[in-house]
């Protein structure tokens, strides 16, 4: 990695002394720019990065919260105006946006191992996967999270909420997009977790208030985007990702487990849907026979045993599965990821005593992105960098009850040329692959828009890119649908009947 520095404003942070007190003042608009090279693919790709802080103003014009952001812009281009240009949001939603930014899309990377395990030293280097040699990237950090804060008096709830979250960032958008000239670019956001609520949110919001029209949206393992999936449906739901779970710690059938996992789930996907629903939908009286043929079925498909089953009445709650599936061997298994296995002070239980991809993951990424932006970035603060910052309480009823996946669905309809893309690891539990499945079967009950929505899976778990191999595919995704969702030149924005 070479880089060379040009320091626009060396310090976002400077103390104001007393005689009692350090006072760390904020400065809402600032930025640092450093220049660097990378390898994507083979090619030689050259970059800035501008690294700082936007404002958020109120109706007065009274700046109200500072937004801290990594903007990444390729310089080696002969036409940067029309370049595609991608917004990317973490979730939580107090996450920081270190884990997409470190973890995959961006220009440099964490060191793991191929399997994303944490090695020592911690450090940083480049990332040849990375999606910036087709389109540049904006990593955003909302009020709370990473160095961002509200300003003065400002209470930090202030932004806090679906839709209060989405009209502050949607004005921080339009503002930035105008501030470095990206109007006439292509458009796409690109959130993870509850960044999909997030970025579902904000195409509505973006395209309604702001007249901002995007290309694409990308969901990262993908909430449940405000669609009701109760009862029975709530509960059948998860076993596709028990089956994808209980396959890797090689705990099923050996006639299954001879299999590979694409080839399995279709038939547990077509069992969920034709035969549990059904079945969980009679409850006490589903008849005796067809209960204990069901639980069969799940124990086949899920690696746990019969018996428990039925006394769980059919309903495999998901602590209870981390749990139980390796409780013989004397390990528990991730939440966000089930690869990663965790030890608890006792076998017995109905759920794991923490999770263990989560610390494996803090692990690896907070010290990387604390050296990164001082020594690759010349960035320099005070600041705590929130990794996972206080956003509680997160209003979700009144004007900010969840209707997102609604909201994209009526982005999409207004705009024929955007596109949708989610990406799920087989391995989360927490958004597990086939809820984000059946978000896109139920967004748009007309199916007029399917044409326009895709859905890729990958070997891993809830930051499927940390898993090399997904790393690279994944990007490659991205670039194929950046690539699908661009119309010809001249190509008009309108439907045609029977089309």
């Amino acid at each position: 990695m070479k880089h060379r520095v040009r320091v626009s404003l060396f310090f976002l942070m400077v103390f104001a002394t007393s005689a009692l007190a350090q006072h760390i003042v904020i400065n809402p608009d600032s930025a640092v720019t450093t220049s660097h090279q990378v390898t994507i693919k083979g090619q030689r790709v050259a970059f800035k990065a501008i690294t700082g802080t936007q404002p958020v103003w109120d109706e007065k014009g009274k700046a109200v919260a500072s937004v801290f952001y990594t903007y990444y812009k390729r310089t080696d281009v002969a036409d940067s105006l029309t370049r595609p240009f991608v917004v990317s949001f973490n979730g939580g939603p107090g996450a920081g946006a270190l884990w997409m930014r470190l973890g995959y899309t961006g220009p440099h990377h964490i060191k793991i191992d191929d399997e994303g395990f944490p090695i020592q030293p911690y450090g940083i280097e480049d990332n040849p996967y990375s999606l910036l040699d087709v389109a540049d990237i904006v990593f955003v950090e909302p009020v709370n999270t990473g160095y961002s804060r509200a300003v003065g008096d400002t209470p930090p709830a202030t932004f806090f909420g679906v839709y209060n979250d989405a009209r502050y960032l949607a004005k921080w958008i339009t503002t930035f997009v105008t501030r470095h000239n990206r109007w006439a670019s292509p458009k796409y956001l690109i959130g993870e977790s509850y960044g999909t609520t997030r970025v579902s949110a904000l195409s509505l919001e973006l395209q309604q208030r702001h007249w901002m029209y995007l290309n694409g949206v990308v969901l990262v393992s993908p909430t449940t985007l405000g669609i009701r999936r109760d009862g029975p449906v709530a509960d059948a739901n998860k076993v596709p990702f028990y089956t994808a779970t209980a396959w890797y710690h090689k705990q099923l059938a050996p006639d299954l487990q001879q299999k590979d996992l694409t080839d399995i789930l279709p038939e547990v996907e077509d069992f969920t849907i034709n035969e549990l629903v059904p079945a969980l939908a009679k409850g006490g009286f589903l008849e005796d026979a067809r209960k204990k043929e069901i639980a069969a079925k799940l124990s086949r498909y899920c690696g746990i045993s019969e018996k428990v089953i039925l006394e769980h009445n059919l309903i495999i709650p998901a602590q209870f599965f981390w749990k139980e599936l390796l409780r013989e061997e004397g390990y528990t298994v991730g939440r966000l990821d089930s690869r990663y296995l965790g030890i608890d002070r006792e076998d017995a239980g109905e759920g794991p005593d923490y999770s263990p991809e989560n610390t494996t993951w803090q692990h690896i990424f907070t010290p990387a992105n604390n050296f990164y932006y001082k020594n690759y970035l010349n960035y320099h603060t005070d600041l705590e960098y929130y990794v996972a910052g206080s956003t509680r309480p997160w209003p979700r009823e009144g004007e900010n009850t969840e209707h997102s996946g609604e909201d994209l669905r009526q982005a999409m309809a207004m705009n024929p040329f955007l596109h949708l893309l989610v990406q799920s690891g087989y391995y989360d539990g927490a958004c597990d692959y086939f809820n984000a499945k059946y978000n896109m079967w139920n967004m748009d009950p007309s199916g007029k828009l399917r044409s326009r929505m895709d859905w890729k899976g990958y070997r891993s778990g809830h930051m499927m890119y940390l898993r090399r191999q997904d790393l690279m595919q994944s990007n490659e995704d991205l670039r194929e649908f950046i690539k699908k969702s661009i119309p010809a030149e001249g190509q008009p924005a309108k439907y045609v009947v029977g089309k």
